[in-house]
């Protein structure tokens, strides 16, 4: 039996992680790679005064069996070492109820779960039942694949299974696109899942929505826009030499600059032009996400115009506009769009494909 969305109340993420400096940050290495790495870059952490939970990828699932792939339980001691020297909190990736058995010996406080594995319900469900009736906060990354109903079924199937300590993490999605970031962000899919939970902690992960250094702070600036709980960024006290995601992860003094232009926006109750400000940001995304589609329908009249040119064809293909005009009327008319409208807008397109293909059979 489906629990409806609205039934899900997860616990206040201020009740089991504090924040030390707002916005909340969750830093820590992509990969726990040595325990001097990883006692080094937590000590400069913890010198920032910003950082309320370490994090560290115990176990990495890598898409070459070749790639560096985690010390395992070995590195889980190298962490209780952090937590023991620093007091961070601990949060370690788990895929596997084998995973969480060995983290919850090792003490590590929180547990997320990655894009990879959020894909498979099946894996999902393994991991909600390994923490029936465990009292451990469980944060969940967003799928791969940009599916909004699968990222809720994630989170529901760990509420199902009692777990009240629940946060959802935004990482970017992969997409058929290509941009300048690594995942594309398609705010409008945590906006969306986060009007289906209202009282569900959001934390963005800019190190993989961004893919590199330069770019983390744009992103994290939106996702404070956005009004979201936190950020999740990767450090490493020598980036460079990083065995995994070199190129996104930060050295902690580095947090210090970015965080220092960062300004925490008023939330939605202090507020009234708030919501205003995530509806536009909401445009933005699909004008994106247009005006990358109309750039790709126009790639695709030039192949059309130079077969003309090659097939010795006219421009002008009646038959063929007046059946676009009425299917593409139809499906109008179905989504609840204006007739004028639509057809200004398809009158529009089909001249600049009338020119475009003018320019090239010249």
């Amino acid at each position: 039996m489906d629990l409806p969305v609205k039934q899900i109340q997860p616990q206040n993420i201020e009740q089991w992680l504090p924040a030390r400096h707002k916005p909340l940050l969750i830093s820590g290495p992509c990969s726990a790679e040595s325990r001097e790495q990883v006692l080094t870059t937590a000590a400069q952490l913890q010198a920032t005064g910003l950082v309320s939970a370490f994090r560290a990828g115990v176990w990495k699932p890598r898409t070459r069996p070749s790639s560096f792939e985690g010390h395992g339980k070995t590195a889980l001691e190298w962490l209780k070492e952090v937590k023991e020297t620093y007091g961070f909190p601990l949060a370690v990736e788990v895929a596997t109820p084998a995973h969480v058995e060995a983290c919850l010996e090792a003490g590590i406080d929180i547990l997320w779960v990655g894009a990879r594995t959020s894909v498979n319900p099946f894996s999902v469900q393994e991991l909600a039942e390994a923490l029936r009736g465990v009292d451990i906060p469980v944060m969940v990354k967003n799928p791969l694949n940009p599916d909004l109903a699968l990222w809720m079924g994630v989170l529901e199937r760990f509420y199902m299974s009692g777990i009240t300590k629940l946060a959802a993490i935004h990482r970017g999605f992969n997409t058929y696109e290509k941009s300048r970031f690594r995942n594309e962000p398609l705010w409008n899919i945590p906006i969306e899942l986060k009007s289906s939970f209202p009282e569900l902690p959001l934390i963005c992960d800019p190190s993989h929505i961004a893919g590199k250094r330069n770019l983390i702070a744009e992103v994290a600036r939106q996702a404070l826009l956005l009004d979201m709980n936190g950020l999740m960024i990767e450090s490493h006290h020598m980036p460079s030499e990083a065995l995994t995601d070199a190129a996104q992860q930060l050295k902690p003094v580095d947090l210090q600059t970015i965080f220092s232009k960062l300004t925490v926006p008023e939330s939605a109750e202090d507020n009234p032009c708030f919501e205003l400000e995530i509806l536009r940001k909401r445009i933005d995304e699909f004008d994106n996400q247009l005006i990358g589609i109309l750039s790709k329908r126009m790639h695709v009249v030039e192949e059309i115009a130079r077969l003309k040119s090659d097939c010795k064809m006219t421009i002008l293909q009646v038959r063929r506009w007046n059946t676009i005009i009425r299917t593409r009327m139809e499906m109008g008319k179905e989504k609840g769009l204006d007739e004028k409208f639509l057809k200004n807008l398809l009158d529009l397109i089909h001249k600049e494909s009338i020119d475009l293909q003018s320019r090239i059979m010249k």
